[in-house]
């Protein structure tokens, strides 16, 4: 089993949205899929329990099984899941640290701005001591639709500390629209940019994993 974190330690930049859309393009191609919610908050959850389609599993562990993580994505691959997205909250804790251990890949979505690039850092300087420094990339989320010095500016940026997934993540009505509705993208508008962006995104994923397993 593949296991995909999403991790950062700062709010707001599309973290589940992306963990929620991703899981279901991982679906789509064919995966048994579940997306876990370590978050408090609850969000991924919450969008799990609004799904009407069962085409992917949905849990949400509290902080008092987060220990046992190991153990459970252990156990899910046994029971014959073959990825995990992981959503974690926006704070350092040891329950983060586990789900980015566990992960094939560690995704780190940052919108392009000077305050997001740099709330990057803790999150790297975490991933170096963990020596993760082969398996985390940035994803460039919520760029604006218009080209602009500053999303070329920030890719520049992230790519001089990392690797940069591709494609970057435009900002899009979909993306919170499919969110609401309890779909990811690729469900609730399957023609559109943005789920033309986020099945391009899980295809760079895929094959990143498999690289590195191989």
């Amino acid at each position: 089993m593949r296991t995909i974190t999403l991790v950062t330690q700062k709010g707001g930049t599309g973290k589940t949205t992306l963990a929620a859309s991703l899981a279901v393009a991982a679906a789509q191609s064919g995966e048994t899929v579940i997306a876990l919610d370590l978050d408090p908050q609850g969000s991924l959850a919450t969008w799990g329990d609004s799904r009407s389609v069962e085409t992917l599993a949905v849990d949400r562990l509290s902080s008092g099984r987060l220990s046992q993580l190991p153990a459970i994505l252990a156990a899910l691959k046994n029971k014959g899941f073959t990825v995990a997205v992981l959503d974690t909250p926006g704070a350092a804790s040891t329950g983060v640290n586990l789900a980015m251990q566990a992960a094939d890949l560690a995704l780190i979505p940052a919108r392009p701005s000077r305050l997001d690039l740099q709330a990057t850092i803790p999150t790297v300087e975490a991933l170096m001591r963990l020596e993760m420094r082969e398996r985390f990339a940035f994803v460039l989320n919520q760029c604006p639709a218009v080209r602009s010095s500053r999303a070329l500016e920030a890719a520049n940026g992230l790519s001089s500390v990392g690797v940069l997934a591709e494609p970057s993540v435009t900002q899009r009505v979909d993306h919170q629209d499919a969110l609401a509705t309890g779909q990811g993208v690729t469900e609730y508008a399957s023609g559109s940019k943005a789920a033309d962006e986020i099945r391009s995104l899980w295809a760079w994923a895929d094959r990143t994993m498999k690289g590195r397993l191989s």
